[in-house]
């Protein structure tokens, strides 16, 4: 597998941190910079704080999963930084209450329930993964 690159993605035109475990196979992103785009707080690490307060009292086990990892602050300097796993950010961002937030939750739901059906109707998995390969241009001919 190629080396995935850790540089800084942009998120409506926002940094967000990200760090790919070779091990593991899967993206750790920050949640203060996704809370920061997402809320558009005056700080992001305060609202991540009240939040995690929160969700333990909930007995919620999405800030229990995230996990803390050395990533380049705005400072250039490497600082230790809640990360979550796709997995437990999704599940992060329906905790916040923004209207930034608001198409990502209906997304979500959407996919969510898609593969719903799915489970129920396996051929629209295949009628699905089609569609997505035609999509990106790839040709009909090994179809036939």
């Amino acid at each position: 597998m190629a080396k995935k690159d850790n540089s800084i993605v942009l998120f409506h035109k926002k940094q967000v941190r990200r760090h790919w475990d070779e091990e593991k196979e899967f993206w750790y992103f920050s949640i203060i910079d996704v809370i920061a785009v997402l809320t558009e707080s005056v700080n992001p690490r305060k609202y991540w704080s009240v939040l995690k307060t929160r969700l333990k009292k909930e007995e919620s086990e999405v800030a229990t999963n995230c996990s803390r990892l050395k990533l380049v602050a705005s400072d250039g300097k490497m600082r230790i930084t809640d990360v979550a796993d796709t997995e437990t950010l999704l599940r992060l961002v329906q905790s916040i209450p923004s209207p930034k937030a608001e198409p990502f939750k209906l997304w979500l739901a959407k996919v969510g329930y898609e593969r719903i059906e799915e489970t129920e109707d396996p051929e629209l998995t295949i009628d699905r993964a089609m569609q997505t390969y035609l999509k990106k241009g790839y040709s009909k001919d090994w179809i036939n």
